[in-house]
């Protein structure tokens, strides 16, 4: 059986591991301001949606109508319902918010406009 030869490397001189820690440091800050910006936008958006059922969850309350009669009037199932409602980070599709609004007799209003 052939002996296969291992690769060595060099051993790590005290200036290549400060080097190394540098380019290591300055990475971690460029990527950690990306990570915040990222994480923020995403944090946006769920209290976006976090707000919208917020309301739409008001109206029901308000209507006093409850999750089995909203249920039956938007086709989502009262543990979804419910689900929806109590997430702390839902992800609804546009169709579920506009059903659930639509059950309650409110008109769900998307716009857009420039950051």
């Amino acid at each position: 059986m052939p002996t296969t030869k291992r690769k060595t490397h060099p051993a790590l001189t005290p200036q290549r591991i400060r080097e190394l820690s540098g380019l290591a440091k300055k990475i971690d800050r460029e990527e950690s301001a990306e990570i915040k910006a990222m994480a923020r936008e995403v944090f946006l958006r769920h209290e976006t949606i976090r707000d919208l059922i917020t309301a739409l969850k008001a109206v029901r309350t308000e209507k006093k109508l409850s999750l089995d009669e909203v249920g039956e009037k938007s086709s989502i199932g009262k543990a979804n319902l419910c689900r929806l409602e109590n997430l702390a980070a839902p992800n609804p599709t546009l169709d579920t918010l506009l059903r659930y609004a639509d059950a309650l007799g409110v008109t769900l209003c998307v716009s857009i406009s420039p950051r």
